[in-house]
C-alpha cells in the first residue's frame, strides 16, 4: 500500500489494559484493521467504551500497541514520534490547558512546540476566539475551551488531524461553524480521523465510517454503503370502521416484492429497500380496498437506524 496515498494504516491492532488484584485485564481494541487515504475524513463511531479513544491514542503515538501495527506516513507513531509529530495535529477529548494563561498566551505557547506554526491571530480567527484573546482559559465556557483545543490542534498547520469528539459541548451555531472549518481543511487536502457521538456530524463530514463495538469494527464503508445495509420502514394502521374484509391479509408480493411485512392487529410494519415504490403500492391498495389508514409513516434508512441496530445486536 502506497504510504503517499494512504498516510494511515492500522493492522490487527490490539490494545489491552493490564489487570490488577481488583480488576481483570481489559482488551479495549481487539484486532482492529483499517486505513485512511490522503485527504479523506474517516469517522470512528461506536457506543461508549467501544474502543474509539483507545484506538486514537495509539495512532496519535500517545500509547503503544499491545500487538499489531500502526503506520502514520510510513512511520511508527510511537517509536518515530519526533518525525511524525510535525505533520499531525491532535484534539483530545479534554485538552487540560493551563487555566491561568490567556487564550492568546496559550496559542503562543502551543505554537512554540510546532515546526511551522501559523500566526496566533489566524489560529484564533479560525475558531472565532479573537474577541476572547485576553481572557484566561479558566474563564472560558466549555464550548469556548473546546474551540481553543481545536485551535491548538490547527496552529501547527498539520497534514493529518486527529479529532476526538471535536464538537462536544458546542452550541448548534458553533458546531456548524466548526464543521465548515473542517470542510475547508478537507478541500485543502488535510487527512482526518474523528470520533463523534453526533451522527449528523459524521454524515456531513466523513467520507468513510467505521462503526466500532467492543474493540472491533463491525461495519465499515461510505455513508451510502452503510445505510444500504438497513431497510426503510413503512408503518400504518387501519382505522376503525374501515372495510374489515380488505384488512384480512397484509399486502403481499408482487406489489411488495422483497419486503418483510408484519402485522399486529390492525397495525402493519413493512421493512423494504424500495421505500417509494412500496409506499405507493400500500396507498393504492388502501384506496382500492376502501381502507382508511392511520398514523402512516415512511421512514428511510439512516445512519442512526443502522447505528441503533448494530448497538442492539451487539449487546
Amino acid at each position: 500500500m502506497n504510504t503517499a496515498h494512504t498516510p494511515i494504516t492500522v493492522s490487527n491492532l490490539t490494545r489491552t489494559y493490564a489487570g490488577s488484584k481488583k480488576k481483570r485485564a481489559f482488551t479495549a481494541v481487539d484486532g482492529l484493521s483499517f486505513h485512511v487515504t490522503e485527504g479523506e475524513v474517516y469517522g470512528l463511531l461506536g457506543t461508549n467504551g467501544a474502543g474509539k479513544t483507545s484506538t486514537l491514542e495509539v495512532i496519535e503515538g500517545l500509547a503503544p500497541a499491545t500487538s499489531g501495527s500502526v503506520s502514520v506516513l510510513g512511520m511508527d507513531p510511537t517509536k518515530d514520534r519526533a518525525n511524525v509529530r510535525p505533520h499531525t495535529g491532535t484534539m483530545l477529548q479534554s485538552g487540560g490547558l493551563p487555566t491561568q494563561l490567556t487564550v492568546a498566551e496559550t496559542i503562543r505557547m502551543w505554537a512554540g512546540t510546532c515546526s511551522r506554526p501559523m500566526p496566533t491571530e489566524q489560529a484564533l480567527d479560525a475558531v472565532d476566539l479573537t474577541h476572547r484573546a485576553k481572557v484566561k482559559v479558566g474563564s472560558l465556557s466549555g464550548g469556548e475551551q473546546r474551540r481553543l483545543d481545536l485551535a491548538c490542534a490547527l496552529v501547527g498547520q498539520p497534514s493529518i488531524l486527529f479529532l476526538d469528539e471535536p464538537t462536544t459541548g458546542l452550541d448548534p451555531e458553533s458546531r456548524r461553524r466548526v464543521w465548515k472549518l473542517l470542510e475547508n481543511l478537507k478541500t485543502q487536502g488535510v487527512t482526518m480521523i474523528l470520533t463523534t457521538h453526533y451522527l449528523e456530524e459524521a454524515e456531513r463530514l466523513c467520507d468513510r465510517i467505521g462503526i466500532m463495538h467492543r474493540g472491533e469494527i463491525v461495519l465499515e464503508g461510505s455513508l451510502r454503503d452503510i445505510v444500504s445495509t438497513e431497510a426503510s420502514v413503512i408503518r400504518f394502521g387501519i382505522q376503525e370502521g374501515s372495510d374489515a374484509a380488505g384488512a384480512s391479509t397484509a399486502p403481499q408480493p408482487p406489489a411488495l416484492a422483497g419486503a418483510q411485512v408484519t402485522r399486529s392487529g390492525s397495525t402493519y410494519e413493512v421493512r423494504t429497500d424500495h421505500l417509494q415504490e412500496h409506499s405507493l403500492a400500500i396507498l393504492q391498495w388502501a384506496q382500492s380496498e376502501r381502507l382508511a389508514l392511520r398514523d402512516f409513516s415512511a421512514t428511510p434508512a439512516s445512519l442512526e437506524t443502522v447505528f441503533m441496530r448494530v448497538a442492539g445486536e451487539q449487546n
